[in-house]
């Protein structure tokens, strides 16, 4: 393995730490992202790809189309390389300032020609306006339980008549064991994936208080008071899953 792929892997906790802070989208962890989310979220390469199709049969001309916790950028270049409705434009918002810079850089290296906004914000405190597309990808997660349905409500009135919100989120599983059985599957794909018991059990210590998640039976409970017509889970691997939300 070369110098430069051993600097962009994610080894942030395979040296025991005296002292585990909670888990921040800081410099450390957006230089190894995209490695950390390849080996620890099975199935988001499949619905980063898929992105592109709702953005095809989704996108309504002169709309706005919105990436919420955009990170690297990943799902905003999936949208943009696939809108056919014309006029369109994507505005992408993360609060980590490491994660915006290297959005932008990514959006300024891609083809694509629909514009792109890159905003260093928080997504509470945005306003969405003319959407017809709204990707929340592994974002609902990290905010409080008690603001998740205040955003979701926001994001259905600036949302137009036949637009969707793309929900993507970890899951949490009711009885026991059926979270005992998802966790396990979850563990055996970090592990296949080179991840060390104990930067498993570092980052999940990191984590616990910072990505608090829900089940599929609230995240329905929640779409369908912020007003939402349909909602329909459209991919699963084990414990993570991705949720269309239409209006």
């Amino acid at each position: 393995m070369t110098q430069q792929s051993d600097q962009h892997r994610d080894n942030l906790y395979a040296t025991t730490q005296e002292m585990l802070v909670d888990f921040t989208f800081d410099e450390r962890v957006a230089t190894v992202f995209p490695d950390m989310i390849r080996r620890s979220v099975p199935g988001y390469g499949e619905i980063i790809a898929l992105l592109g199709l709702f953005a095809e049969q989704y996108a309504q001309p002169d709309s706005t189309l919105y990436d919420l916790g955009c990170s690297l950028g990943a799902a905003t270049l999936s949208l943009r390389r696939r809108i056919q409705a014309a006029n369109c434009r994507i505005i992408a918002i993360d609060n980590s300032a490491a994660m915006v810079e290297r959005c932008r850089e990514n959006i300024t290296h891609d083809l694509a020609t629909t514009p792109v906004e890159v905003r260093c914000a928080d997504i509470r405190e945005v306003a969405i306006d003319n959407a017809s597309v709204v990707v929340l990808n592994f974002t609902l997660q990290f905010l409080p339980p008690e603001e998740r349905l205040s955003l979701l409500q926001r994001i259905h009135h600036g949302l137009r008549p036949g637009g969707v919100v793309i929900l993507s989120e970890k899951l949490h599983f009711e009885p026991h064991e059926r979270q005992q059985f998802q966790e396990q599957l979850h563990l055996a794909f970090k592990r296949a994936n080179g991840y060390s018991a104990m930067e498993i059990s570092q980052k999940r210590t990191a984590l616990e208080k910072v990505l608090r998640p829900d089940t599929l039976e609230q995240h329905r409970a929640r779409l369908t008071q912020a007003g939402f017509d349909r909602v329909e889970p459209w991919f699963q691997a084990f414990n993570f899953v991705s949720i269309a939300a239409l209006k």
